[in-house]
């Protein structure tokens, strides 16, 4: 059992903790290297930032069945000419 995380071991790790895939021994290692780390605490920083940005644009997609006729609809027009 190895008790400290090397720089790609951590970012791996924190990535994992931002899905919420991470177990209580990895953060623990994160927050340890986190600590000596100066370029990975930025790397987590950044992480999250990115993250609560995501989350609060609200952004709107595609229902399944909208996607499937823009699809159809590109097809048709790639089948029958652009400018037909």
């Amino acid at each position: 059992m190895k008790f400290f995380l090397k720089c790609d071991d951590a970012a791996h790790v924190c990535d994992k903790t931002q899905y919420k895939e991470a177990g209580l021994f990895d953060k623990l290692m994160l927050k340890i290297h986190l600590l000596m780390c100066k370029l990975c605490r930025g790397y987590a920083k950044r992480n999250t930032k990115l993250t609560k940005t995501i989350h609060s644009a609200d952004i709107k997609t595609l229902s399944p069945e909208e996607k499937e006729r823009l699809k159809t609809r590109l097809q048709d027009e790639i089948e029958n000419g652009y400018n037909s």
